[in-house]
């Protein structure tokens, strides 16, 4: 794989099992320089393996990895001096300030430049907590702590897994702001998270894995153009008919009655055909009770993970999900 100057980040191929678990099944991802990146999958998808490898906790059984350009291997510590990751839950010295906690973390890496442990306490919103001891502190404020460490060496490269963990809706707001003012600068945000509609607002691209490989990648903007609904509700009688004439009307669409519903359909079409969707009923004399439209993030995710679910309803990606660890790295 050929590293390209304008991609921040990109994975190969990537393979990871925890004996006859598979986690990562051959993911290929590719992240632009300066973008917010919304790296997405459901519970067990291969999220946190990707960034425990990311960040050079664990070792991939095959694949590779770019990084800022070059080949990330083994053993290669010192480029992590450009990258800023937070993974899980942050820890700290309990009986320290969030200062102190910061100047250790500040002494274990690359050079932090003076003055910018209070720049990044005030970026995340800590400094008149400062001086308080970590014991004392919210899990909010220590996910906030989390971000201030990874942002210590002003990196070019951010890896963030769940970073809204614990925070309220004022905290998630800021974090969001912070973020997109971040790759308005110029870093690269690589975020993983389970809030869709917060990556909705903030991520540029998305990546969207299931069972350890890449279902979809690309701009959220144009991901969205082409995942639009429109739901309506029938009669519950008149259901095999409704699905009969937009199914005839719409044949390249498709077309489903809901199994938890009874009486609604979701069709598969742009918002902007709603309208047609209602004419093609009242001609088959069918009368609509309710329309609705939709096209966001959460639906997109449903229909591209749903076909990598076992027969029971669970994710097979699951099976994959490696014991937990708590670690932050920067």
């Amino acid at each position: 794989m050929t590293a390209s100057s304008d991609v921040a980040l990109a994975t190969h191929d990537l393979r990871k099992s925890y004996g006859s678990r598979v986690a990562l099944a051959g993911l290929d991802l590719s992240v632009p320089d300066g973008v917010v990146y919304g790296f997405l999958g459901p519970n067990g998808a291969g999220k946190t393996t990707t960034m425990r490898i990311l960040t050079g906790l664990i070792h991939a059984d095959g694949g590779s990895v770019d990084m800022l350009g070059r080949p990330f291997k083994r053993g290669d510590r010192r480029r992590l001096f450009d990258v800023g990751a937070l993974v899980e839950t942050p820890s700290f010295y309990p009986y320290l300030s969030g200062r102190e906690n910061l100047r250790a973390l500040a002494a274990t890496g690359g050079r932090t430049r003076p003055g910018r442990i209070e720049e990044v306490l005030e970026l995340v919103g800590l400094r008149e907590r400062a001086r308080d001891k970590v014991s004392g502190y919210s899990l909010g404020m220590k996910q906030r702590l989390g971000i201030a460490g990874a942002l210590l060496s002003e990196p070019r490269l951010l890896l963030l897994d769940e970073p809204a963990n614990g925070l309220d809706p004022a905290g998630i707001v800021a974090m969001r702001e912070l973020l997109t003012q971040l790759a308005r600068n110029g870093t690269t945000v690589f975020i993983s998270s389970h809030l869709l509609a917060e990556v909705q607002q903030m991520a540029d691209i998305v990546g969207i894995i299931a069972a350890g490989r890449l279902v979809r990648e690309g701009r959220v903007s144009d991901l969205l153009d082409t995942s639009g609904v429109v739901r309506v509700r029938v009669p519950t009688e008149a259901v095999p008919v409704a699905v009969e004439a937009i199914a005839a009307a719409f044949p390249s669409e498709d077309v489903q009655p809901s199994a938890n519903e009874p009486g609604w359909l979701t069709v598969h079409v742009s918002p902007e055909r709603a309208g047609e969707v209602n004419r093609v009923l009242a001609a088959r004399d069918i009368w609509a009770t309710r329309l609705e439209t939709g096209s966001d993030l959460e639906d997109l995710f449903l229909d591209l993970t749903r076909s990598a679910s076992d027969p029971d309803g669970t994710f097979m990606g699951r099976a994959g999900a490696a014991p937990d660890d708590t670690a932050t790295a920067r």
